[in-house]
């Protein structure tokens, strides 16, 4: 190698040297210390869009879960709440036709029994009305398919498709549960003939009620699943988010000690390469 006096070039080639080392110790300790291997763009354009996207994408699955589960409070708002009180009422009138019928008692009997008919009526028109979830009416005719104000719809995906959204309407299709509703709104069982007959429609509006209590069981375990499902995709989408973004502390940790080692060495170079130009000193004497 040439010995010159204005470019050492050997210098020039250890300090770039150091200079790259210490840069790549910079980055290796924010790596281990935020413990994600993408932090901006100018580490991995692609990779981080991609994380970004999954990322965006489990998030939005974490709020269709949490819409879920206020749907499960809503539904379970009507059915705990509401119609399971009513269906014990109607059984409580059926009894009490049943007990209107009987010829064993008289008509002051059968006054009294449908005093109690008429207070059990008025309190399925009370639970009907007042039984609401953040000021949504449950049992008015609102959740049912032909519903004259806006659906109760639930968003569970990431766009607006029909397939990531559940139309509590369209599932539920409850109708009114008021007396009218039901068809027992003039009922009278003060008579025994008149308890005869409205025995065979209180027994249909008990059959109704079924059917309704066992629509609200299918949607609950419809969303039930759903949430399960959404579980399962955040989970995989926030491995695989982890996946590229996340740093391996641990080979990370062995990159680090390498450019420490590097660094070393460099800067032990870059002192010996400046003794080099002594070398002229020693030939001009």
């Amino acid at each position: 190698m040439p010995l010159r006096i204005f470019n050492n070039l050997s210098s020039q080639y250890a300090q770039n040297h150091l200079s790259s080392h210490n840069d790549n110790i910079g980055k290796a300790i924010v790596t281990v210390a935020s413990g994600e291997r993408l932090k901006n763009s100018s580490d991995d354009g692609a990779s981080l869009a991609i994380s970004e996207s999954l990322l965006s994408n489990a998030r939005a699955f974490r709020q269709g879960a949490r819409n879920l589960q206020d749907g499960l409070s809503l539904i379970n708002n009507v059915a705990e709440g509401g119609l399971t009180v009513i269906a014990e009422i109607l059984i409580r009138t059926r009894e009490l036709a049943s007990q209107s019928s009987t010829g064993t008692i008289g008509d002051t009997e059968r006054q009294t029994i449908q005093l109690e008919f008429e207070a059990q009526k008025q309190e399925i028109n009370r639970i009907t009305n007042t039984n609401e979830f953040l000021s949504q009416k449950l049992l008015d005719w609102s959740l049912s398919s032909n519903a004259t104000g806006d659906d109760v719809i639930i968003h569970i995906g990431l766009d607006s498709r029909t397939e990531n959204r559940i139309n509590l309407n369209e599932t539920l299709n409850l109708r009114a549960t008021t007396t009218t509703g039901l068809g027992i709104e003039d009922l009278d069982i003060s008579t025994a003939d008149g308890a005869k007959e409205d025995l065979v429609r209180l027994q249909e509006a008990v059959g109704d009620l079924s059917g309704a209590r066992a629509r609200v069981d299918a949607t609950q375990n419809r969303l039930t699943r759903a949430i399960q499902n959404l579980a399962a995709n955040i989970e995989n989408l926030t491995a695989a988010a982890s996946t590229i973004r996340d740093a391996d502390v641990a080979e990370e940790v062995t990159g680090l000690t390498k450019q420490l080692l590097l660094v070393q060495t460099s800067s032990a170079m870059v002192g010996q390469s400046n003794l080099i130009p002594e070398g002229v000193q020693l030939l001009l004497q």
